[in-house]
């Protein structure tokens, strides 16, 4: 396909899912001055005319960017396009399928617009007529991607969920750097998301590990002021006074710094051992 294929197809997207398509008036309209500007070129290199991209602020503050075709130069694009006056239909006789992105790269100037990836996946296009939604839906889904739509504010949105297949589309249309960036986003979030799950894993662990180390300690305590360290056997002794000397530190490591190392389930076991011993005195003696 030649660049001349390649404008024609990507412009008849442009024009199709515009704001404004008459015989009499043609408005395409973008808060993106690169639209509206790609817009004007296309069209001078199909149509040997460039219209004017003017600029509006709106209430909000957005500046909106308007290119406007009239009278007989409107005329003549519904004449080349074979447009119909009364409904706007994708007329597959125009495009050849391999110049399907570049005619759906133009609807994404049209009308589309992508989310920030960091915050959400969610890319849309705001169609001007249900009968192009519903076409614009059968036309992905040639290419594999799922959309959906809705109605929003009278505007007929057909939108795409999930980052593999925004990611489809935008290679599908041309926006390969899109793709990498959003593929990055996603790769960063995943980390971020990984990150997150660890650290709030870790500090479970830790609030856990302190919980039970205290109520070692209390239990050595109990038993110390009752029947003293002295009465336990040296095994017990020696776990007892590593723990309240070292709150911090894991049944492992305590089992590494006994005179004769064991594992971290022999210290654990010996900890129930004082723990069972504890509890007999609080319920009236040691048996």
């Amino acid at each position: 396909m030649n660049d001349k294929d390649r404008r024609f197809a990507c412009l008849y997207g442009m024009l199709l899912f515009c704001r404004t398509l008459t015989s009499r008036r043609i408005s395409f309209q973008s808060e993106s001055r690169t639209s509206a500007e790609l817009f004007g070129r296309l069209y001078e290199a199909v149509f040997k005319y460039k219209p004017t991209a003017d600029e509006h602020t709106r209430k909000n503050g957005a500046v909106l960017y308007t290119c406007d075709v009239s009278g007989e130069r409107a005329a003549e694009v519904f004449r080349k396009y074979r447009f119909n006056e009364n409904t706007r239909e994708i007329d597959s006789e125009i495009i050849a399928t391999n110049s399907l992105g570049v005619f759906t790269a133009g609807i994404f100037l049209a009308c589309g617009s992508v989310n920030d990836p960091s915050k959400e996946y969610h890319l849309e296009f705001a169609c001007p007529e249900e009968g192009l939604a519903v076409q614009l839906c059968t036309l992905l889904s040639d290419i594999g991607v799922t959309a959906k739509m809705m109605l929003r504010r009278g505007q007929h949105i057909v939108y795409i969920k999930g980052s593999e297949s925004i990611e489809d589309t935008l290679t599908f249309i041309g926006a390969s750097q899109c793709t990498l960036e959003l593929m990055n986003m996603k790769i960063y979030k995943d980390i971020r998301n990984k990150a997150n799950r660890i650290a709030n894993c870790d500090a479970a662990n830790i609030d856990k590990v302190v919980k039970a180390a205290m109520k070692q300690i209390e239990d050595i305590k109990l038993i110390d002021s009752s029947v003293g360290l002295d009465s336990l056997s040296e095994e017990l002794r020696e776990v007892a006074q590593l723990r309240l000397d070292n709150i911090d530190m894991s049944l492992q490591e305590i089992g590494e710094s006994l005179s004769e190392p064991i594992s971290r389930s022999g210290v654990n076991h010996r900890f129930k051992k004082l723990a069972k011993m504890a509890d007999e005195l609080r319920n009236g003696g040691a048996k």
